[in-house]
């Protein structure tokens, strides 16, 4: 528990934290992933390459620096992180690797001058207060996925059973538990943690599951990445009948109960998990407006099934904009997505439950656009595929 003295010096290194961050996580990550290899699985590589990682979790400890009085204030911050780490089975033996090389590197960037003892107290008291509190989370989720129908704890084997090509860049996987017992129904927005092992070495990753879970299996759709060791994999070496290890469905990032019109935008291989929204949306008789962007049309995936759909269901309203026009597919706008025409495509009516998924990019645009056309900001979700940042 931090007293007084130890919360007013961790609010004291709150502008350290907002100049050097990033330095700092970025030392964090390569010290600890050099000398605890065991954990490497739980981090994927590529977003360490790019920096998103380090920038993620520098912003995650300058918020809870910030609000190390009010923790409240994080928001929906925790909920993420701890189904993230439940999505890759974070356990409590982690936790004081973390722990420890966090603080190394606090003491090292930093240095002795300013990371004085009482300061490096301040951070283990304050680090020691948020593991126990998502050590505890974690454990009420794990043991909650492990009691419902169809759960279970850690991993469980599931077989490929099939896999469908849906554009030039995106397959679906379908998995089916080996035992052939029913599995934990997900909740629509929801993804599905992969433990793999490629060339020997142990990979795990999140996916969203791309349908509506009807008990028996679960199905997600993985884009190509270039320089993706998962997805390569996946694409190129997994064949029907292979098997791997599933960990059980987590997110947050889920469709709410409501009757107000449901605006679902995604852009590229963000549309997985819109899909599963659509399909329990339509369940209900409240309007649906499909809003999907690709690059073109040979790499937009699920177009004859959302087609389909609208062809059964009035309340659903689809469009399709084409960054180019490659003759493929016809869409109804080639260019980015504007907000005027955003605003074309919404319900006249404001008053919307939006969700929307994509590149960092195309959501910074699209979380803007909404705001500009008046769609209240409480009533405008969205997740992000890798590390969580700010859409600024």
């Amino acid at each position: 528990m931090l007293n007084a003295e130890q919360r007013a010096i961790i609010k004291a290194t709150v502008p350290l934290l907002e100049t050097g961050g990033e330095t700092l996580t970025t030392h964090f990550y390569k010290m600890m992933l050099s000398e605890y290899p065991e954990v490497r699985p739980l981090f994927n590589q590529a977003h360490q390459a790019s920096g998103d990682q380090p920038r993620a979790l520098a912003n995650g400890v300058l918020m809870y620096a910030r609000h190390i009085d009010q923790l409240e204030q994080l928001g929906g911050l925790v909920g993420q992180i701890i189904n993230k780490h439940v999505a890759l089975q974070i356990l409590p033996e982690h936790y004081p690797i973390v722990g420890s090389c966090l603080l190394r590197a606090i003491e090292e960037v930093l240095g002795k001058e300013i990371a004085t003892p009482e300061v490096i107290a301040a951070w283990a008291a304050a680090y020691g207060q948020l593991a126990d509190i998502l050590i505890g989370a974690e454990e009420s989720l794990y043991k909650q996925k492990e009691e419902a129908a169809g759960g279970w704890r850690g991993t469980r084997e599931f077989r490929l059973a099939r896999r469908e090509q849906e554009s030039s860049e995106i397959t679906s996987f379908y998995f089916a538990p080996v035992d052939g017992q029913p599995v934990l129904k997900a909740e629509p927005g929801q993804y599905i943690g992969l433990q793999l092992f490629i060339d020997g070495a142990e990979q795990r990753r999140n996916y969203s599951l791309s349908a509506l879970c009807d008990g028996q299996e679960y199905r997600i759709s993985v884009k190509r990445e270039e320089g993706g060791k998962v997805s390569s994999y996946l694409h190129d070496e997994l064949v029907v009948g292979d098997t791997l290890q599933l960990f059980p469905p987590a997110g947050d990032f889920t469709l709410a109960a409501s009757d107000k019109p449901l605006v679902l935008i995604s852009g590229g291989v963000g549309i997985t998990p819109t899909l599963a929204m659509l399909e329990a949306a339509l369940q209900t008789q409240r309007p649906v407006h499909f809003i999907h962007c690709a690059r073109n049309g040979a790499v937009h995936a699920f177009r004859d099934w959302i087609d389909g759909l609208a062809e059964r269901h009035p309340q659903l309203k689809r469009f399709y904009c084409y960054a180019e026009d490659d003759g493929a597919q016809k869409a109804d706008a080639v260019g980015l997505l504007s907000q005027d025409l955003l605003g074309e495509w919404l319900p006249r009516e404001r008053d919307v439950d939006a969700y929307f998924l994509g590149p960092k990019g195309f959501m910074a645009a699209v979380k803007r656009q909404l705001k500009g056309l008046g769609v209240p900001e409480q009533q405008s979700r969205y997740e992000f595929f890798g590390p969580a940042a700010a859409l600024e």
